[in-house]
C-alpha cells in the first residue's frame, strides 16, 4: 500500500513538475501574455459596442494592462523559442527583431497616451481602441502565423 502510494505521489510530482517548467517556456509566456491582451480588448470592445456600459475602472484597467504587456512582450521571443509549444510566433520576428520592438512599443505609447488621456465614454473607447487595433493588427499581419 505504501509503494503505491508513494508511486502515486512520485508521478504526480513529475507531471506537475513538467507543467511547472512548461510555464516557464517563452512561448508559453508570450500566450499568456497575449491572452491578457486579448482580454483587455475585449473588455474595451464590449464598451465600444454598447455591449456592455462605461465603466471608467475597466478601461483604465484594460489600457494599463496593454500598456504592461506592450513594454515587456519582446523581452518572450530569445533565440531558440521560435518553435515549440504551438506558437504562432513568424521567424519575421527574429529577422527583423527591432522592427518588431518598435511595433509594440507603438502600441505601448498608444495605450499609455489613451490611459493618460482616459476615454470618458463609449465613443471615445471606440476611437481609442480603433488606434490601438490598427497597432495590434499591424503587428499581427507580419508577425503571427495563423494556424
Amino acid at each position: 500500500m505504501k509503494f503505491r502510494t508513494l508511486a502515486v505521489a512520485a508521478a504526480l510530482a513529475v507531471i506537475g513538475a513538467g507543467v511547472v517548467a512548461a510555464a516557464d517556456e517563452p512561448q508559453v509566456v508570450r500566450q499568456g501574455m497575449m491572452k491578457k491582451m486579448g482580454g483587455a480588448a475585449g473588455a474595451l470592445a464590449g464598451i465600444a459596442k454598447g455591449e456592455k456600459p462605461y465603466d471608467a475602472e475597466i478601461v483604465k484597467a484594460s489600457l494599463s494592462t496593454m500598456v504592461e504587456v506592450a513594454k515587456t512582450f519582446p523581452d518572450q521571443f530569445p533565440a531558440g523559442s521560435e518553435t515549440g509549444h504551438e506558437t504562432e510566433a513568424s521567424p519575421k520576428i527574429w529577422e527583423a527583431m527591432d522592427d518588431f520592438k518598435a511595433h509594440a512599443a507603438k502600441l505601448g505609447a498608444d495605450a499609455e497616451a489613451a490611459l493618460a488621456n482616459l476615454p470618458a465614454d463609449q465613443a471615445a473607447v471606440g476611437a481609442a481602441l480603433k488606434t490601438i487595433g490598427a497597432d495590434c493588427g499591424s503587428c499581427h499581419e507580419v508577425y503571427r502565423i495563423k494556424k
